[in-house]
């Protein structure tokens, strides 16, 4: 729309050019005249070009800035008109909107409409439209990601210990939460896993994610790559080397005694039930339990005695739950899931022999077995157990048999798992990590406190089950459990 202002009317006067009838205004012509004589927009380009990084969707401001915005945001125009901002400063700029232009035109079309004085006294307005033309431009930190050798920060996550459990579930965590979506590049290690990203923010978000799902402790380190002498400037690499705490779930510990007291008491042999951002230990023999933090544990380390890799099966002859105990001044908090018992086992493969007798053992496991179960446990009693500390302790302080978990039918609930887990890295397995990557999943089925904190998938190449029921005594799976609360549409993801 293109308007001449004029002064106050005083009746109609002709146009000093055509003659046609018009306003008084101080040009005393009419405004195609006015047009034909003078043009306000002279001088300012139609057209554009905006330059934008396919892979940040950022923008380019030259000559190295880049900001993001999106397409017909007023972040978007306010970059269009700095690309003109030296063309229109003879104008006045009145309003500025964009033409909607389709997706995939490579175009930006931006209306603008400005206003000049031509004459004294005699303001013109005019509205034109800018085309601009989109190029893609890859940003300089795009283009370094792409190269896959370059970091500037690496978070180097470390285990030293021979199982895997806590890393499987750090990658579930990762997965669920996207920690990881900034890296430039994932390895794996024997030990662990190996994050590079591109800025040292990035790698901090990381270790403080860590640190709020595991107990770690972690040291920092930086290598100077490159001084600049004239402006005194430095370019470092950094490197965050993260260390979890060596302690797994159904792994019998090992206080030293003053640790032991600090804890309320308790034994100098416990359980390990599970490890999140806390270490949850319980003492088989009295139900007590405590959740040691990172701080606490790297203050006065403790080691483990037994891992899951030892654990041998029992067969159970008879269960006696124990009532009413009586435990000592000063103990910590008592379990109220479990229930303390005195239980007989022998192991399962020496069922049936005439000389060898029941082991009396009290476990915390009272609400689970029953007369010809099985169960994993340790066998203290015929172990060769090398640790200074279990050597300072009295004989009758040390149980003969430890025991951890309840044993089920594995092999069928694998068979018939309709749920799956996804993996940072696309790779094949060597056979020891699969095997331990299969026995995680199998905690998880047996574990609800530990299957709520990650995500679970639907194994599309497994049908659903048609009934919950099974020939062989198991707990409730994790399937039947998604059965129940219907979850196939809802909380669980299809692969594509």
């Amino acid at each position: 729309m293109e308007t001449l202002t004029p002064s106050l009317s005083q009746g109609l006067i002709a146009c000093c050019e055509c003659g046609h009838a018009i306003a008084p205004n101080p040009t005393n012509m009419c405004l195609g005249c006015v047009r034909s004589r003078v043009d306000i927009t002279e001088g300012i380009p139609k057209q554009g070009q905006l330059y934008s990084c396919k892979f940040c969707e950022r923008w380019h401001t030259p000559p190295t800035g880049w900001t993001h915005a999106q397409l017909e945001s007023k972040e978007l125009l306010a970059h269009c008109l700095k690309r003109i901002k030296a063309t229109i400063s003879k104008v006045r700029l009145v309003d500025a909107s964009f033409i909607w232009t389709e997706p995939h035109s490579k175009r930006v079309k931006v209306k603008l409409t400005v206003q000049k004085e031509v004459f004294t006294g005699a303001i013109l307005q005019q509205s034109f439209v800018i085309e601009f033309t989109l190029y893609n431009q890859i940003c300089d930190e795009c283009r370094r990601a792409e190269a896959k050798d370059y970091w500037r920060a690496c978070v180097q996550i470390r285990q030293k210990c021979d199982f895997k459990k806590t890393l499987f579930y750090l990658e579930q965590l990762l997965i669920k939460h996207g920690a990881h979506i900034n890296s430039t590049s994932i390895k794996p290690t024997p030990t662990g896993i190996d994050f590079f990203y591109a800025k040292l923010q990035d790698s901090r978000k990381l270790v403080d994610f860590i640190m709020s799902a595991l107990p770690i402790k972690y040291h920092y380190s930086q290598q100077l790559i490159s001084h600049d002498t004239k402006n005194n400037t430095f370019d470092y690499k950094h490197t965050f080397c993260v260390e979890l705490a060596p302690v797994t779930k159904d792994a019998v510990v090992i206080l030293p005694k003053k640790v032991a007291q600090s804890y309320g008491n308790m034994s100098q042999l416990v359980v390990c039930l599970r490890v999140t951002n806390v270490i949850s230990l319980i003492d088989p023999a009295n139900l007590q339990m405590n959740e040691v933090t990172a701080i606490t544990y790297f203050k006065d380390p403790f080691e483990i005695l037994c891992q899951p890799k030892q654990l041998v099966e029992f067969y159970v002859y008879d269960v006696e739950p124990i009532d009413n105990m009586t435990r000592g001044a000063g103990h910590g908090h008592v379990s109220n899931r479990h229930v303390l018992a005195d239980v007989w086992v022998v192991r399962s493969n020496q069922v049936g022999a005439s000389d060898v007798a029941p082991t009396c053992c009290r476990t915390h496991l009272g609400h689970l077995l029953q007369p010809g179960d099985l169960v994993y446990g340790y066998d203290l009693k015929n172990s060769n157990l090398n640790n200074e500390i279990f050597d300072t302790l009295k004989e009758e302080k040390i149980p003969d048999v430890v025991l951890i978990r309840k044993a089920y039918d594995r092999d069928h609930r694998a068979k018939n798992r309709t749920w799956k887990l996804k993996r940072l890295l696309d790779q094949e397995d060597t056979a020891s990590v699969a095997n331990a990557f299969m026995d995680f999943m199998q905690d998880l089925d047996e574990d609800p406190g530990l299957r709520e904190k990650i995500n679970i998938y639907r194994d599309p190449t497994k049908p659903a089950p048609e009934s919950a029921e099974c020939d062989v005594p198991t707990a409730p799976t994790l399937a039947e459990m998604l059965d129940d609360m219907n979850l196939n549409d809802v909380e669980m993801a299809d692969e594509s």
